[in-house]
């Protein structure tokens, strides 16, 4: 991956990770175009940077992605680089019948808008040089949280969709894979004050040492989630499983 002179599409931007991660690309001299749902949140992100823009989209409504796909298009034609980031929590009771209204809007939000999104910029950025695609997973993904396993599930499908793609997009779009573990955000309520989650700068400087590596590897995994990327090949799956048990 380039590390300047792009093009960047965040989704989710305006928070988080998005906004962590939005503001570097900047300051590493990029073009950042960041999306959320809400505009006053999208303003303070990008308040006092050129070379920033925002947009208010939702990834799960279809027919905003499609106008909001040829509005960006037609004014940042140089976009090269689609962050898939937005994303939702929550938490879930599954032993009893309940209502699964959460469950859909994080099956909507997290799986179909990436796949929304990724659809409809795909001939755009295979156009482009040095074009990428950019998922945001999770250590969930590996080992799945059990008071959120719609939350897991979807992460799970981010990470086989982006490898599945990787070799079809090969010499046309690089495809990179973000794995987070839990970071200091408000993801869910009180998670940007837990001791036990990685702090939101400490994470997003080591994603940016890893995708300015020599050679971008095809998964950014930051030291703190290699316990739970690794844990199914290591063995320790059944034990990675039963801490997080223990927080559910």
């Amino acid at each position: 991956m380039k590390n300047a002179g792009n093009t960047i599409l965040v989704t989710g931007g305006g928070s988080g990770i998005g906004q962590a991660l939005a503001h570097r690309w900047h300051d590493a001299g990029n073009h950042v175009i960041i999306t959320g749902r809400r505009q006053q949140v999208l303003n303070e992100t990008i308040a006092g940077r050129e070379r920033m823009a925002a947009y208010v989209l939702d990834v799960t409504a279809a027919n905003e992605v499609e106008a909001f796909v040829q509005q960006v298009v037609a004014e940042h034609p140089q976009l090269n680089i689609l962050v898939n980031n937005a994303g939702i929590f929550s938490p879930e009771k599954v032993t009893s019948r309940r209502d699964i209204a959460s469950a859909e809007r994080m099956i909507e939000t997290n799986i179909l808008g990436p796949i929304r999104m990724t659809n409809a910029f795909i001939d755009h950025l295979s156009a482009q040089a040095d074009a990428a695609i950019i998922n945001v997973s999770s250590g969930l993904a590996f080992v799945p949280y059990p008071a959120s396993p719609t939350y897991s599930a979807t992460k799970a499908a981010i990470h086989s969709f982006t490898a599945a793609i990787r070799p079809l997009l090969k010499g046309k779009v690089e495809v990179i894979e973000i794995v987070p573990p839990q970071v200091q955000t408000e993801l869910s309520p009180g998670q940007s004050a837990d001791p036990n989650s990685m702090p939101l700068d400490a994470f997003a400087d080591e994603v940016m040492t890893l995708l300015h590596a020599a050679n971008t590897p095809a998964e950014v995994c930051v030291e703190r989630v290699r316990y739970f990327r690794e844990a199914e090949a290591k063995g320790q799956f059944d034990e990675a499983l039963q801490m997080l048990v223990r927080y559910s």
